[in-house]
């Protein structure tokens, strides 16, 4: 596995990413965006699948996750419009301009509301167990952290992580997966606190509104893999969703949670390198 950790600075934001080097690169990249209290390192194995297909495959933490940059939110307000721009000049900078894009979980809408802004960089769009209805909610283990007072202590704790990614995925994830997601929140208090500005601004009712009509007219190919027991975000929405895309694929997980490819990586691999080596017509 040759996928390298890097870290570039783009104007004010410190941005780490995992990215392949295929030994060949003349496929368009591939870009994968994670969900709430999540990481790069979740997709891990997938990128390493993908390097051996001969794909160039970006993964960053976004800007308050993980290793990238926790700014103060008086230096960064962490609603989508931040996060939309941050995203763009990340990409415009390390040259990226046509791309597959793969988004997961909760932050992974940000990741939607940028392919409807910006669809002409949008190759083919890859969807993993992200809110696109109106009907979607934070979860309470997520809403907590939000609670005035109690939020911030909430988001110090770096044992969230576990309760969230294991109540998300419905099943135990080994202490050495955990401690990479722990690890930042063990470092400093700035994790938490960029969580929890995150949680406050995610304007998820504004976003879903924006999605669910956005979507409705959108014309590029679009894969969904979803874990049919995530215990907070319904399948009956994939299909309400899927009826207003022209080019769409469906992929079921029978035993996959609200995190898929924290326990199904390969079976998602699969199903999105064959969805990538289709001709688009």
């Amino acid at each position: 596995m040759s996928i390298t950790k890097n870290e570039i600075k783009v104007g004010s934001l410190d941005w780490f990413y995992r990215e392949t080097n295929p030994e060949t690169n003349d496929k368009i990249p591939v870009v994968f965006l994670h969900g709430l209290v999540s990481q790069s390192y979740s997709w891990l194995v997938i990128l390493d699948e993908l390097e051996k297909q001969g794909y160039r495959a970006i993964a960053p933490d976004w800007i308050g996750s993980g290793y990238s940059g926790k700014p103060d939110k008086r230096d960064f307000d962490y609603t989508p419009d931040a996060f939309i721009q941050g995203l763009g000049e990340f990409l415009e900078q390390l040259k990226i301009e046509k791309f597959y894009l793969v988004v997961q979980g909760f932050l992974g809408s940000v990741g939607l509301q940028y392919a409807l802004r910006h669809p002409e960089q949008i190759e083919k769009l890859i969807i993993l167990n992200t809110p696109i209805s109106t009907s979607a909610k934070l979860p309470w283990k997520l809403q907590q952290m939000a609670l005035p007072f109690v939020g911030d202590m909430i988001t110090q704790d770096p044992l969230l992580v576990d309760r969230t990614l294991e109540g998300g995925s419905k099943y135990v994830i080994e202490d050495k997966v955990l401690e990479v997601y722990r690890s930042p929140f063990l470092k400093a208090s700035a994790a938490g606190r960029s969580l929890l500005a995150t949680l406050k601004n995610l304007r998820l009712k504004d976003a879903m509104i924006e999605i669910e009509s956005g979507f409705k007219n959108w014309d590029r190919p679009t894969q969904i893999i979803w874990g049919l027991i995530d215990p907070w975000l319904n399948f009956a929405d994939v299909e309400t969703f899927a009826k207003g895309i022209s080019d769409i694929e469906i992929v079921t997980l029978e035993k996959a949670g609200h995190y898929p490819q924290e326990h199904w990586p390969k079976e998602i691999s699969e199903a999105l390198i064959l969805f990538l080596r289709k001709t688009v017509v």
